[in-house]
């Protein structure tokens, strides 16, 4: 990952993981901020995509988060 420069991070069910925030710091450091987008359980895939900086073409995913979404129960 060495020669790789981070450009982008996407939810594969934003209905249950939305991507919230996404920067790159200047040391090559990639954050991204998730929330929960509803009140259903569920999953998704969070991938975070990177390619070389001189190279052409698309980005590849090189990192995937499997995320569970498990709503609180709630007491009436």
């Amino acid at each position: 990952m060495d020669d790789k420069r981070w450009t982008a991070v996407g939810s594969s069910a934003p209905v249950f993981v939305l991507v919230s925030g996404w920067r790159v710091d200047s040391d090559g450091t990639a954050r991204a901020s998730l929330r929960c987008a509803g009140t259903r359980a569920g999953a998704a895939e969070v991938t975070a995509s990177a390619k070389a900086p001189d190279v052409a073409g698309a980005a590849r995913t090189v990192f995937t988060l499997h995320v569970s979404v498990v709503p609180y129960t709630t007491q009436g």
